[in-house]
């Protein structure tokens, strides 16, 4: 229920800012044009976000065949996690991360990068792949999806609100301009605010799913050394997918460390080195 209150609550803000930049752009007709369109996005986007951030990375779906190292591990961690099957899928980039999909765990993908598979034992791989198991056994993986694909077209609107707004209303340029900045923006702080409560919360639930929050924490660590050297250029291009990342792919700073959807690897590592020492 929390997690649907979450998804129902990122969708009425993000209606709320599609409707601000329609107004911008043509007053109250605007709004009610930017309600039926952002109604609509919403809804394209729970069935077909999924496919749209797999395509946009170029997933390969793979199988028992295929990948039967990977396939057979996420095979062992379903079950494990009590989960159906979901859909597993290689990136060819060599940044190593990963990530999860879909709208809930009938629908599920998990995606591998070849980067993470090359420089990660398979008991760290493993606790990864937890790691993403945890937030399809979650129900959190929607709301990431939604937020990726959607705060691309906030950014896009606000643009085109900066360029062409104001025709019904007494807007003047300076705030169009504000709008452009500030709409996006806005969009990040949700995100942020859903993601770094989930990525704890998966951790844990990733830990109890391997039984080895060791594993995850070496994972952690080694990923986050090598991602600040190898560029994921999908994420570099769309920068709203970052936050579905097991680590934050992107390579800027300034507002980006400031509004991280991601919480900081060491407070990470510290929870699951403290869970170890529990389990002992």
């Amino acid at each position: 229920m929390d997690n649907w209150f979450k998804t129902t609550l990122f969708m009425a803000a993000i209606l709320a800012l599609f409707m601000m930049m329609g107004g911008m752009i043509g007053g109250q007709s605007g709004m009610l044009m930017a309600l039926i369109i952002g109604g609509g996005m919403n809804i394209f986007a729970y069935w077909n976000s999924d496919k749209m951030v797999l395509k946009m990375y170029n997933a390969q779906q793979v199988d028992a065949r295929t990948a039967p190292e990977l396939y057979g591990m996420v095979e062992e961690l379903a079950r494990n996690a009590g989960l159906p099957m979901p859909k597993v899928y290689v990136i060819d980039e060599d940044q190593p991360n990963a990530f999860a999909t879909g709208r809930n765990p009938e629908h599920a993908a998990v995606a591998a990068t070849t980067g993470i598979m090359r420089v990660l034992s398979y008991r760290e791989l493993r606790g990864v792949m937890a790691h993403e198991l945890a937030h399809v056994q979650h129900r959190d993986i929607l709301i990431s999806t939604i937020s990726a694909t959607m705060a691309g077209a906030i950014s896009a609107l606000a643009n085109f609100a900066m360029f062409f707004g104001g025709r019904d209303s007494n807007a003047n340029p300076i705030a169009r301009i504000a709008l452009a900045l500030l709409a996006p923006l806005a969009a990040s702080v949700i995100q942020m605010a859903i993601s770094r409560s989930r990525e704890f919360e998966a951790d844990a639930g990733g830990a109890r799913i391997s039984g080895d929050p060791q594993a995850l924490a070496d994972a952690l660590l080694k990923i986050e050394a090598y991602a600040r050297g190898i560029p994921l250029h999908t994420a570099e291009t769309h920068p709203a997918t970052a936050q579905m990342m097991i680590i934050n792919p992107l390579h800027g700073g300034g507002l980006q460390d400031l509004f991280r959807t991601h919480p900081r690897t060491e407070e990470r590592v510290a929870r699951l080195r403290n869970m170890s020492m529990v389990r002992r």
